[in-house]
């Protein structure tokens, strides 16, 4: 939410411009997301400076950005104040003679990037606006991707460029120091009373999380995919505010594509969604088609949603009509989530015999991916990280995206809960039979995936762009993340078939980081 070049030790006094913050000199400048649901306000007291970019609540009135004076004491009230506030937000902070210090809010709606040169520290939501102070590839990082487990940290891809995970805080002053926070401590399930009214609860903490922004502000559309999380939210807030919502999703192909359009039909058609519905064909927009704006070599980060080309369309659309905030149920699988010792399960990304074209480099930094991490937050780590891929595309075109499941009450309910409400999604399946929802629609066991979109895309489309990326070489190879003579054995043995979901689905993130690498470094 919020782009900006610090550089200490020079000018410390700021002024707003209409646009962002500059000082005197300005060496200084913070930008905020321009948007009905961001606010932005800033106080000093002649010496230090606290500049704060966060979401609306409801409910609050809001300020005039440009700095207030106060007293010191006022402006330490002020910086305490700042980190309860119950939405997201970033803060600033500068003091002649002093680093600079830029702290991440609790919910990850937005990522954060920094990255500095000899005298300034940049930071944005847009990894691209960094692309110039990425040096390298961290082996550490593109394996973690390379084999599917993926890990909430400070690394990212790019060395040179590094994430400022929630409740952070990135200190400059001529070298970049990031500091982790506290563990936010956890509870588990919890002994129901008898007759305890689980549903209620569950709709109580679902309206406080949707009451908390003012969504009202500004046109708000649903991602409803037809799945349960998305439509628990939706029909939640259909519910509430009648013929007031239209909805979006992408359409999934393979077997669960006709059971996705006859479980979105009757939750459209039961309750009162507005109009239009945005549906776009994911197959018909395939991920790395030559529209993509990862093939056409814009920089998008690693980080940004897979199936980049159908989500780009689906928001363009969504932004065509008007829309300015997108409500979604990411979050929903974490909130009910079951451990290991309820459901013993392996973990994500197991490297195998199947992925032959792992580098030596990549295998050697497989020992360390759990090095560095950032404490456990008050969200589910795997929830930040999907946060993180589906902002920018939203952002670009002026939507601000909004998921109940990820607010701290939601998934403190979750965690609270005994696991016969968590299994299979029992607490969102019962919410939508109370609403007088089908079978097909609370019991379906048909999954429903983008399975046969990434098929398709690696057994057609990703052909050509492999001979080409064998041909003419990668900065994957150049590192040895990835090795070429196992990348060419795996995409013979893709063309040969038959296809591998465990094993094949894999090779589309090696062309989303090699055009990531190529097209930053």
């Amino acid at each position: 939410m919020i782009k900006l070049r610090l550089t200490p030790y020079a000018s410390t006094v700021w002024t707003w411009n209409g646009r962002g913050y500059v000082t005197a000199d300005r060496m200084s400048e913070i930008v905020p997301y321009d948007h009905p649901l961001v606010e932005h306000i800033a106080v000093t007291d002649s010496v230090r400076t606290l500049l704060v970019v966060r979401e609306c609540v409801a409910g609050r009135e809001s300020h005039e950005p440009a700095p207030r004076n106060v007293t010191p004491g006022e402006f330490d009230e002020a910086r305490t104040l700042a980190e309860q506030w119950p939405t997201d937000y970033v803060l600033v902070e500068t003091s002649p003679g002093d680093p600079c210090r830029v702290t991440a809010g609790p919910g990850g709606i937005a990522p954060l990037y920094v990255a500095h040169d000899d005298t300034s520290l940049h930071g944005s939501w847009d990894m691209a606006d960094l692309a110039e102070h990425a040096v390298g590839l961290s082996s550490r990082e593109v394996a973690r991707l390379l084999i599917y487990r993926p890990r909430y940290s400070t690394e990212t891809v790019f060395r040179g460029i590094n994430r400022v995970t929630e409740r952070a805080t990135a200190i400059y002053g001529g070298h970049l120091y990031l500091h982790y926070p506290e563990p936010v401590l956890h509870g588990g399930p919890r002994e129901l009373v008898p007759h305890a009214d689980v549903l209620g609860a569950f709709v109580e903490a679902m309206d406080d999380a949707l009451d908390l922004r003012p969504i009202d502000r500004a046109e708000t559309a649903l991602h409803l995919t037809g799945g349960f999380d998305s439509g628990t939210v939706g029909t939640r807030l259909a519910e509430r505010y009648p013929g007031h919502f239209p909805t979006a999703a992408l359409l999934i192909a393979g077997p669960g594509r006709a059971h996705q359009i006859r479980r979105r039909s009757e939750i459209l058609k039961t309750l009162p969604f507005a109009k239009p519905d945005h549906l776009i064909d994911a197959l018909e927009h395939a991920p790395l088609s030559r529209e993509c704006a990862r093939v056409r070599g814009e920089k998008i980060s690693p980080y940004e949603e897979p199936l980049h080309r159908p989500f780009t369309v689906l928001t363009e659309a969504l932004a065509h009509h008007g829309a300015r905030v997108v409500v979604t149920g990411l979050g929903g699988d974490e909130m009910v989530a079951l451990s290991q010792a309820e459901y013993p399960h392996k973990s994500m990304g197991e490297i195998s015999d199947g992925l032959p074209w792992i580098g030596d480099r990549a295998r050697a930094a497989l020992e360390f991916t759990d090095d560095g991490i950032a404490p456990p937050a008050a969200v589910n780590s795997m929830t930040l990280l999907s946060l993180e891929t589906t902002a920018p595309v939203l952002m670009r075109a002026g939507i601000w995206p909004v998921h109940p499941f990820a607010n701290p009450g939601m998934v403190q309910l979750g965690e609270w809960l005994p696991m016969h409400w968590r299994e299979l999604k029992q607490l969102q399946r019962r919410r939508l039979a109370a609403l007088g929802l089908s079978a097909d629609v609370t019991e379906s066991r048909e999954r429903e995936s983008f399975t046969e979109v990434v098929q398709h895309t690696l057994t057609t489309i990703g052909h050509p762009l492999f001979a080409e990326m064998l041909h003419e070489g990668s900065p994957l190879f150049d590192e040895k993340l990835v090795d070429p003579d196992g990348l060419r054995a795996a995409v013979r043995r893709l063309a040969e078939g038959p296809y591998r979901e465990d094993g094949d689905a894999q090779l589309l993130e090696v062309l989303d980081l090699h055009f990531a690498a190529r097209s930053f470094l």
